[in-house]
């Protein structure tokens, strides 16, 4: 029974967001917001698992702490960054619309 007990209880916290994961949730809790919550920087980490592939997740994770990283990026002409910088906007939306 207690086992059970311990299970449900992670599966509940888990779920409910308090646990901050990932690249790109590091980062939002690292960068120093006012605004940053284990809720919030959860629930953006989930926006970023829906939208972005591992080693974009630690680009985009890099832009928290150097904004300029990512204005260099949207005004690239390489494909490789335009293909990347269109699914940072997809992430930022999806982030925008769960997270608020």
């Amino acid at each position: 029974m207690v086992k059970y007990f311990v299970i449900s209880a992670f599966i509940f916290v888990t779920a409910c967001g308090t646990r901050v994961t990932g690249e790109v949730g590091k980062a939002c809790m690292n960068a120093d917001r006012n605004a940053a919550s284990s809720s919030l920087c959860s629930c953006v980490q989930q926006a970023a698992d829906q939208t972005l592939s591992r080693s974009e997740q630690r680009r985009a994770a890099a832009f928290f702490e150097d904004p300029q990283m990512a204005q260099d990026a949207r005004q690239s002409d390489a494909r490789s960054t335009k293909a990347f910088w269109t699914r940072y906007k997809q992430f930022s939306s999806t982030a925008t619309q769960k997270c608020s």
